[in-house]
């Protein structure tokens, strides 16, 4: 309101005066901004080394590790859990039939010799039928030797008859062993009641039950068990070793077993066998191997890492994040002074997931990048096209100032 009442002149005078002061304003702001930093120098190829400049901020980002003489290193394996084998049953039928009954369940502990399930089998009861069957006609041959060996005695057949007569008795009594003996290896009884009784042939665990009530069963072969039992208080460890790790992995020596599902928590186990030929298609060497489960806190089939202590008389040990590839060739850039680089070709006699052993092209004591080594490998390669870049040019400056001197 009190500009209104201003003349049109004192208007545009303060009107003038108020852009200046901002325009003022404006020009003092941008005198008082900092200044950008300026560009650090790229490092530069000299002698086959890399070298950055003092304070270059790449330095920051490539930590670097000491080689250390190799001794004794922990080498680490993939392996699994299986079941103990030798402790270990799998149940098929012997009969065909239909299930009447199951008796067992997993996780229930049985006995050797407890039913697990009962099936009608017409198979099994054929089979009873041919052990009683055998019975009588050995009792039968029983009686027709006595009365054969009466009549002898008596003068009254020949001793032939006798022979002949003994001789049946004693086939009919050894078909009465044979058809015996397969019914009882079954659980059969004298009676003939086609019932099969599935038993456990070791005391343990029920881990696995393939069947239900009902249920018809064959024997043609093929398929799942129909129960597993296993006894849980030890089992296998299935360990992939490499060919460089066999001598550390005979049978007898120890091994720590880690389990993902266990932090914290290291299992000791021992090399009970090793196979005799490598996996064409993993080119690695099974490795069998017993670890105690008293308290059944393993399981079948859990993944593990096997860790086993193996002794390198030769090379250094350096971080595997220190190593690169140089087309085919290993490859690692030791740091001969602060912020100099040199790339060296070398030789691996083991890799492993967080070590690698050095054999051949470098020394214990020795500093090497062992953090952004990519970046430090792509940084040499730009340095070194930027160098050969500028020695084409200067090459090319001095043909053309040959050729104005010789005009």
């Amino acid at each position: 309101m009190a500009l209104a009442l201003l003349p049109a002149s004192a208007l545009l005078a303060t009107a003038v005066a108020l852009g200046a002061a901002a325009l003022l304003a404006a020009c003092g702001d941008k005198a008082e901004a900092p200044a950008a930093p300026p560009e650090a120098a790229p490092p530069i190829v000299q002698n086959n080394q890399l070298r950055f400049p003092p304070g270059h901020p790449q330095l920051a980002l490539l930590g670097t590790a000491e080689a250390r003489a190799a001794g004794e290193l922990t080498v680490e394996l993939p392996a699994r859990l299986v079941w103990n084998e030798e402790r270990t049953a799998r149940i098929y039928p012997a009969f065909a039939g239909r299930v009447t009954a199951i008796k067992a369940d997993v996780g229930q502990t049985v006995k050797a010799g407890a039913p697990l399930a009962l099936l009608a089998s017409p198979d099994f009861g054929a089979a009873q039928a041919d052990t009683a069957k055998a019975r009588a006609d050995a009792s039968l041959a029983q009686q027709n030797l006595r009365r054969q060996r009466e009549l002898l005695d008596a003068g009254i057949v020949a001793r032939k008859d006798f022979e002949a007569a003994e001789a049946d008795a004693a086939r009919a009594q050894a078909e009465v062993a044979r058809a015996q003996a397969r019914t009882s290896l079954y659980g059969g009884g004298t009676a003939v009641n086609q019932q099969l009784a599935l038993a456990a042939t070791i005391g343990g665990v029920v881990v696995a039950r393939n069947v239900n009530p009902g249920q018809e069963l064959r024997t043609d072969g093929g398929g799942d068990p129909v129960f597993v039992v296993t006894d849980p208080s030890t089992l296998w460890v299935q360990i992939d070793a490499r060919e460089s790790d066999v001598a550390a992995l005979r049978p007898g020596a120890p091994f720590a077993l880690v389990v993902p599902s266990y932090p914290g928590v290291t299992f000791q186990g021992r090399v009970a066998a090793a196979a005799d030929f490598i996996d064409p298609g993993t080119r690695t060497i099974k490795i069998r191997g017993v670890v105690a489960n008293a308290d059944r806190r393993l399981k079948a089939e859990m993944l593990a890492t096997a860790r086993v202590q193996e002794g390198f008389g030769d090379g250094v040990a350096i971080p595997s994040d220190a190593v690169t590839l140089r087309g085919t060739d290993h490859a690692v850039f030791v740091q001969t002074e602060p912020g100099v680089f040199e790339p060296r070709t070398v030789e691996i006699g083991h890799e492993g997931p967080r070590e690698v052993i050095v054999t051949k092209g470098l020394k214990a004591g020795e500093k090497v990048a062992a953090q952004n080594v990519l970046l430090l490998a792509r940084q040499f390669q730009v340095a070194q096209e930027e160098a050969g870049g500028t020695d084409a040019a200067a090459a090319a400056r001095k043909a053309e100032n040959g050729k104005e001197a010789a005009r």
